[in-house]
């Protein structure tokens, strides 16, 4: 007797309607803007689904009015509100997108995120962005909305995952670790505004210590006269500025041992001021470690991952994206050529 014909394997179950398999490559652009116009529209259409979906998570009313938002927005932020007509005015102003687009009180979101600020020989920032390659806007944007031109990786269309401003100043965030949500806006806006409107760290550290933010951020900033300084945010306690060079997803003491275990929060922090304090160390070899474990995370198959390390140089005005599988890709406000890059990324550790 065939006991595959007496007892036949059931067929696996079909997946639900709404899921997604995980994403094991990404898209990358570059792409230039000046004032915001058709590129911008474009690129706020082609992602507006995923931007909805992601604002409505929580229902619509878990999120603020518009009277609300702009409240916020001209007392905390006054002289972006300009810039955000700007803005709404490419896309389309309806009430969801200005809500969405002011990022304030945003649906809370994790990151993972190394970063390091480089002040010996040379000067630059390096970080490894960790993150969900379906979720991430994959957007290189150059722009030159107010007084001085900004490159800078995008998120929610305008908001600032890390970048750097003509006059030398760069900035980083990274998720710090707590749940702690409360009145505030989203990082990314904020580094936004830094990079509009700040010449330098002191600039950037006021603004970082006046603005209220959302949820836990630590926030590197490195300028082009060497001052560097990690920002300690949260939406429940005073902000924290410290000199250390090197942050990664906690701030202090462990409050999310799940999300430090899996993420190696500690081991990377170790490993990153190891690297940082190495006494032969350059920038350029500095960065090379953030493409190799512990620093890069190598788990995309499984939905999540590194998408891709940012080196900035403010003495140069250059910066480049890195990848393992995919090589460099050099720009700079000298320089600054639109394309597309695909990157294809391997391996189910973390």
């Amino acid at each position: 007797m065939n006991p595959s014909i007496e007892h036949p394997v059931p067929p696996p179950p079909a997946p639900p309607e709404d899921y997604e398999a995980p994403v094991a490559a990404m898209h990358f652009r570059a792409i230039r803007e000046d004032q915001p116009g058709e590129r911008l529209a474009a690129l706020y259409a082609r992602s507006k689904p995923g931007y909805e979906r992601w604002f409505l998570r929580e229902g619509d009313a878990a999120r603020p009015s518009w009277l609300a938002c702009e409240r916020a927005l001209r007392h905390w932020l006054p002289e972006l509100w300009p810039t955000f007509e700007r803005v709404l005015a490419a896309v389309g102003d309806g009430d969801r997108t200005a809500r969405f687009l002011s990022l304030y009180q945003p649906t809370p979101f994790l990151a993972g995120c190394s970063q390091a600020a480089w002040a010996r020989e040379s000067v630059a920032l390096v970080r490894n962005y960790d993150y969900s390659p379906r979720l991430a806007d994959g957007v290189l944007l150059y722009t030159h909305w107010n007084s001085t031109p900004v490159i800078a990786m995008s998120d929610c269309l305008w908001g600032v995952l890390d970048g750097m401003n003509g006059h030398g100043l760069a900035v980083s965030m990274a998720f710090g670790g707590r749940r702690a949500v409360g009145d505030g806006f989203g990082i990314t806006l904020i580094l936004r505004y830094v990079l509009e409107f700040c010449r330098d760290v002191p600039d950037a550290l006021a603004v970082l210590t006046r603005v209220p933010v959302h949820m836990a951020y630590n926030v590197a900033l490195v300028d082009r006269g060497g001052q560097h300084a990690t920002v300690y945010l949260g939406p429940d306690r005073p902000p924290l500025v410290s000199q250390e060079r090197v942050s990664t997803n906690h701030q202090g003491s462990i409050e999310m041992p799940d999300h430090a275990r899996t993420w190696e929060t500690v081991r990377r922090d170790e490993y990153l001021r190891f690297c940082v304090d190495a006494p032969y160390q350059n920038a350029d070899a500095l960065t090379g470690h953030f493409l190799v474990p512990p620093l890069y995370r190598n788990g995309h198959v499984r939905g999540w991952g590194t998408l891709y390390t940012a080196a900035y140089h403010p003495h140069a005005g250059t910066m480049a994206l890195h990848w393992p599988q995919a090589g460099s890709w050099w720009q700079g406000f000298g320089a600054f050529v639109e394309g597309e890059r695909e990157v294809a990324f391997g391996g189910r550790g973390v």
